[in-house]
C-alpha cells in the first residue's frame, strides 16, 4: 500500500502507517499541478491531506489512487463529486479536533469581552489606559448562540455551561438528549441572532453556508454582540462584517478562518479585514494543538489500516461498500 502525505503530519502517524506495512512518501506544500505530478509519479493508493485542495485534475492524475483522507473534520477542500465519479473514496477524521476548536472559540470569546488584544498592543506601546479597559460585561449570564450543534458545537456548549452562560442553538437537526443534558434550547436562526450576546459558528463550508452571515443577519444582532467564526472561511461575508463593526452595528468579531487565506508557502496576509479595529484574527489554527493532531494522526492510521485489512473505508463520506485494497 502506497501512501502520499501532502501536508504537515505528525511523526506518530507516519510510524503507524509504516507499521501497517505501508510505503509512505511525505511531500508537504505541493498543490495543483505539482501535487497531481506527485500523485502520478508516486503511484499512491492513498492520499492524505490537511488544508491542501484536492481538485478533479489531481484525482484524475493516477488510476492507482483509491482513497483520499482529510486529516481533519471538514472535507469541502476535496472535489467529492469528482472522486465519486472515479470510484475514489473520500474519508475524514470527524470530532478529533473538536476540543481544540472549542478551546480556541472560548479563548476568543473571552478576548473579545476583555479586549485582551487591544490591551496588550497598548501596553507594548507603553500606553496605560486602565479606565478604557475597565468596561468588560463578563460572560456569566450572557447568552451564547451556537450555530451548528455538532461535535465542536457540543464541546463549546459544555464549556459555556461551566461559565454559567445561557445557551441556545440553531441546527437542521434537533438533539433532545443534549438539550436536556445542558439546558440548551433550539431556536430559529433569526431568534438566535437577535437574542445572543455571542454568536459562534460551527457549520460546514460550501455553497449551502456561503455568506450565511451577511448584512441582513448582522443587522438583526445586538449592538453589544460579538460573532466568532472558527469553522470555514466564506461563511461570514467579510465586507459586511467589517462595515457592521465599524458602524457599531455589532461590538466586534473574531475570525480563525478567512475568505481568502495565504497558501502554505506564503508569509503575507493581505486581507483588508486585518486592519479593522475590534475584529480579532488567528491563523486558522483552531485544530492545531498537540492533542488534536495526535488524535487525527491516530485516526488516519486507523482508516488506512482498516482499508488494508478489510477493503472498507471508515468515515467514508461518498461511498460505503468495501473495495479491494491494492
Amino acid at each position: 500500500m502506497k501512501v502520499l502525505i501532502a501536508d504537515k503530519f505528525e511523526d506518530r502517524g507516519m510510524v503507524g502507517l509504516r507499521e501497517a506495512g505501508c510505503q509512505v512518501a511525505v511531500k508537504p506544500g505541493l498543490k495543483d499541478a505539482a501535487l497531481a505530478d506527485a500523485v502520478r509519479e508516486s503511484g499512491c493508493n492513498v492520499l492524505v491531506v490537511r488544508s491542501t485542495k484536492v481538485t478533479p485534475d489531481i484525482l484524475a492524475a493516477s488510476s492507482h489512487l483509491k482513497v483520499v483522507i482529510r486529516a481533519g473534520s471538514g472535507y469541502d477542500t476535496i472535489a467529492v463529486d469528482a472522486a465519486t465519479a472515479r470510484g475514489i473514496r473520500v474519508s475524514n477524521c470527524p470530532g478529533k479536533n473538536a476540543v481544540a476548536v472549542a478551546e480556541l472559540t472560548f479563548g476568543l470569546m473571552i478576548a473579545l469581552d476583555r479586549r485582551i488584544v487591544d490591551e496588550t498592543n497598548d501596553l507594548r506601546r507603553g500606553v496605560w489606559n486602565k479606565k478604557e479597559y475597565s468596561k468588560a460585561r463578563g460572560l456569566k449570564g450572557r447568552t451564547l448562540g451556537i450555530v451548528g450543534l455538532g461535535r465542536i458545537g457540543y464541546e463549546v456548549a459544555v464549556r459555556a455551561k461551566a461559565f454559567d452562560m445561557n445557551l441556545m442553538y440553531q441546527d437542521v437537526i434537533a438533539n433532545e438528549k443534549i438539550e436536556k443534558e445542558l439546558g440548551i434550547r433550539r431556536v430559529g436562526f433569526e431568534t438566535l441572532l437577535a437574542e445572543s450576546d455571542f454568536v459562534t459558528l460551527h457549520v460546514p463550508g460550501g455553497t449551502k453556508t456561503e455568506h450565511l452571515i451577511g448584512h441582513d443577519q448582522l443587522a438583526r444582532m445586538k449592538p453589544t454582540a460579538f460573532i466568532i467564526n472558527c469553522s470555514r472561511g466564506g461563511i461570514v461575508d467579510e465586507t459586511a462584517l467589517a462595515q457592521a463593526v465599524q458602524a457599531g452595528t455589532i461590538a466586534g468579531a473574531a475570525l480563525d478562518v478567512f475568505e481568502i487565506e495565504p497558501g502554505a508557502s506564503d508569509t503575507e496576509f493581505k486581507d483588508p479585514i486585518r486592519t479593522v479595529s475590534r475584529i480579532y484574527g488567528t491563523h486558522h489554527v483552531g485544530a492545531s494543538t498537540d492533542q488534536a493532531q495526535d488524535a487525527v494522526a491516530d485516526e488516519v492510521v486507523k482508516i488506512v489500516r482498516t482499508y488494508v485489512e478489510t477493503g472498507r473505508v471508515i468515515n467514508c463520506v461518498n461511498q460505503t461498500e468495501p473495495v479491494t485494497a491494492t
